[in-house]
């Protein structure tokens, strides 16, 4: 009998590599760049076996809530835009920004959220690694502790679904 092989599993390094070759490719995505005034807009794009890549679109003012990627490693990189990324330190959160041809990678069990804090819209390619498949969204009390709000169940990039 024989046996099927789990495809690979990539670390933040391949996956960034990945979404930078994605990035360098804009025939593979721009075509499907869309904006929606009610959220966030993403689409899969064709990716490696074992991995989920999504090209996600940010208008001013869209973003995600604090959360993890499960068991996935991700990384994602901006190609248009700029992007910001707060990461839990003590009590608050620090803020990063990262504008286009800048990629930022997100091991399991890291914590962050992602906001579009400019004043235009903004596009990430994404590469998720083991694929997506549970979120854990996070709050803060008012003592300053992370306590998980919820946990969803998804196959979606930064699904608050």
């Amino acid at each position: 009998m024989t046996q099927l092989s789990a495809p690979p599993v990539l670390d933040v390094r391949a996956l960034s590599a990945l979404t930078q070759s994605i990035a360098a490719r804009p025939e593979l995505w721009r075509p499907l760049v869309r904006f929606q005034e009610s959220g966030r807009w993403w689409t899969r794009l064709d990716a490696p076996a074992g991995v989920d890549a999504w090209l996600i679109t940010w208008l001013p003012s869209q973003g995600t809530e604090l959360h993890d990627h499960g068991a996935s490693s991700a990384a994602f990189t901006v190609v248009a835009g700029t992007i910001t990324e707060f990461r839990p330190v003590d009590t608050g959160l620090a803020a990063r920004a990262f504008p286009a041809g800048q990629t930022q990678t997100v091991d399991p069990g890291d914590l962050h959220d992602v906001l579009n804090a400019g004043t235009e819209p903004a596009v990430t390619i994404h590469a998720y690694s083991v694929p997506l498949t549970r979120m854990t969204y996070w709050a803060r009390t008012a003592e300053g502790l992370l306590v998980r709000s919820r946990t969803v169940e998804t196959d979606e990039p930064e699904s608050d679904r």
